[in-house]
């Protein structure tokens, strides 16, 4: 009887034992529920960097992230340009100044894209160019004006040639010039059809001194009636000026063989 007597205690001591520590368990994880804790998300407010002794950046900060304005200066101290971030992501206007104080070029952003009509300034405040972007890809629009507000319309023509071997070799040659023979130009084959310059959908076109040359093989198979081309002319403010052509093909199984 006493060796029965002594198990259930034990029994019963073992139990208790056990109850306390699925207890006390029980306990520590409430208690840990209960305290307040705020991860460190990060910086907030204003960073400034040093580029060889001078001021350089200036930017605000919330919480690790740029948000709010942030300032890019000259060497010797004057303001270079200004970016407007939300989220860590340029939004609204950016703006860039000569280092006298004037406003260069004024920059709409969305989302950290180019999107709308960027404008550039001359020295005296005139509205120097304005160049349409469209969700980061530039666009046909661009308009240049002289010192005195008049608008330049003046600008190289496309000049195209199409040079027909394809009874005798099976190919056609197209050439491709300005009217006054520059050579500062890119040519590109392409999809242009939305009025947008995307580079990832088109061919640049192989260019000696300003004449650009590509050749279209016979295939036997049906393919496009036309081809796309464009040009980026260089302007005399160092801007694109991008014109497009439709080129119709004299011949249905044609196809540009890749430069």
């Amino acid at each position: 009887m006493k060796i029965s007597e002594r198990s259930l205690g034990l029994i019963l001591a073992l139990l208790l034992v056990s109850g306390c520590g699925r207890g006390s368990g029980k306990k520590i994880a409430s208690s840990g529920k209960d305290r307040s804790f705020t991860a460190d998300t990060g910086f907030t407010g204003v960073k400034r960097y040093t580029s060889l002794g001078h001021l350089s950046v200036e930017s605000t900060f919330k919480n690790g992230v740029k948000e709010g304005i942030t300032n890019m200066y000259y060497v010797s101290g004057n303001l270079s340009h200004t970016s407007w971030y939300s989220n860590g992501l340029k939004e609204d206007t950016g703006k860039w100044y000569y280092e006298e104080g004037q406003l260069f070029r004024a920059t709409p952003y969305r989302r950290d894209t180019i999107d709308g009509i960027q404008v550039q300034y001359f020295r005296s405040g005139m509205v120097k160019a304005k160049i349409g972007f469209k969700r980061g890809l530039r666009t046909f629009f661009i308009q240049e004006y002289d010192l005195n507000g008049e608008l330049l319309t003046t600008y190289p023509q496309l000049i195209i040639s199409v040079k027909d071997d394809y009874a005798t070799k099976g190919v056609c040659s197209i050439s491709l010039g300005l009217s006054d023979n520059s050579a500062e130009v890119k040519y590109y084959s392409g999809d242009f059809g939305g009025g947008v310059f995307d580079t990832v959908r088109s061919v640049r076109i192989k260019t000696i001194n300003g004449t650009g040359t590509f050749i279209l093989e016979k295939t036997g198979i049906p393919q496009a009636d036309s081809v796309d081309i464009l040009a980026s002319i260089l302007t005399l403010y160092g801007n694109n000026y991008l014109v497009h052509k439709k080129i119709g093909l004299p011949y249905k199984d044609l196809k540009q063989i890749r430069n």
